[in-house]
């Protein structure tokens, strides 16, 4: 399996690909199973397995009731004893009531049995604030996922990049959160028809730029994107990173950028107090500090309870005006 792109491509979206890299990991392995709440006939909530059952059948795409502790309980162990289980909690906010699961059992076990035994669950569902969804269905929270030992966290903001990460994370022998924000879903991209994947822990550089460095994180990189456009006809030159995966997170990707530029702001929806822009800065911080021209900034959500009120969810997110305006100051610095 290649980690490279592949020359033949086609434009698909976000969903289609990590569903792609999904039918084909189980077409390869018959111990990778789903579970979640409405995974099977109808295709999952934002369609994540729209065609499968049909492929794969109600053993292996398996209906819950709403008792997300219950079957994340039951996919740790299965993983335990040999199955490769998939759990879709459709909103990261609903696989909160797993806490426990997650922390106690899902993350400590290859420690707890000196890595005798494997925990190769993915847990997907969607993150991030859009469409009215109020506070219940736009949380993000990986920050508090990064801050737990044993799990990986993978916040793909492409369709390249869905199947790529998607696919390695059905392959490794680690628990991964594989969180996908709403925003995305239907982006459209270029996506190999050949079998790849993407390494862990492996940022992409996806505009080269002098003047300033910015790390996006999931739905922020398509609008710093927008922003580094319209700054591009004043001929600012700005280098814009995707980390990918915040654990592990491509620290040195980051670091080389800053040495170039010398200013670093970080993009990112989630809350701002002890966010990944907090450690993304305090590591650059002690290990980049010479390099730095400027004090590192961080743009992020407001620190508040998702309204349900459609402006006022606008207001709580930042837009590319907002980030073209935090662009020009920290030039400014």
């Amino acid at each position: 399996m290649s980690t490279t792109t592949a020359t033949t491509t086609r434009e698909i979206t976000f969903t289609a690909a990590a569903r792609e890299a999904l039918s084909e990991a189980m077409a390869a392995d018959p111990r990778i199973f789903v579970v979640g709440e409405g995974i099977g006939p109808r295709g999952g909530n934002f369609n994540t397995t729209t065609g499968l059952y049909e492929l794969y059948g109600p053993m292996r795409l398996r209906d819950t009731p709403i008792v997300e502790r219950g079957f994340v309980g039951m996919c740790t162990g299965a993983a335990m004893t040999g199955s490769r289980p998939v759990v879709d909690f459709m909103f990261v906010d609903f696989i909160l009531d797993a806490m426990g699961e997650l922390i106690n059992q899902v993350a400590k076990m290859q420690y707890m049995s000196s890595g005798r035994l494997k925990m190769p669950m993915v847990l997907r569902g969607c993150i991030g604030i859009s469409g009215a969804s109020a506070t219940h269905h736009s949380g993000s929270y990986y920050p508090l996922f990064v801050n737990i030992p044993g799990l990986k966290v993978v916040l793909p903001s492409n369709a390249y990049d869905a199947k790529g990460l998607l696919t390695t994370a059905l392959k490794g022998d680690d628990p991964v959160l594989f969180l996908e924000h709403k925003l995305v879903l239907n982006n459209k991209g270029h996506v190999p028809e050949e079998s790849y994947s993407i390494p862990f822990g492996q940022a992409a550089v996806v505009r080269e730029g002098t003047q300033a460095t910015v790390v996006a994180l999931s739905s922020m990189v398509k609008k710093v994107s927008d922003a580094c456009d319209s700054l591009a006809k004043e001929s600012i030159s700005i280098e814009l990173i995707d980390p990918r995966t915040v654990a592990p997170l491509d620290m040195d990707t980051v670091l080389q950028s800053v040495h170039k530029t010398g200013r670093l702001l970080i993009v990112d929806e989630a809350f701002g107090p002890c966010g990944v822009g907090a450690e993304i800065s305090a590591q650059v911080t002690a290990r980049g500090f010479d390099d730095l021209d400027a004090p590192i900034q961080r743009l992020n959500g407001v620190h508040t309870p998702t309204p349900y009120s459609p402006p006022l969810e606008a207001a709580v997110v930042p837009d590319v005006k907002q980030i073209v305006q935090a662009i020009r100051d920290l030039l400014a610095e």
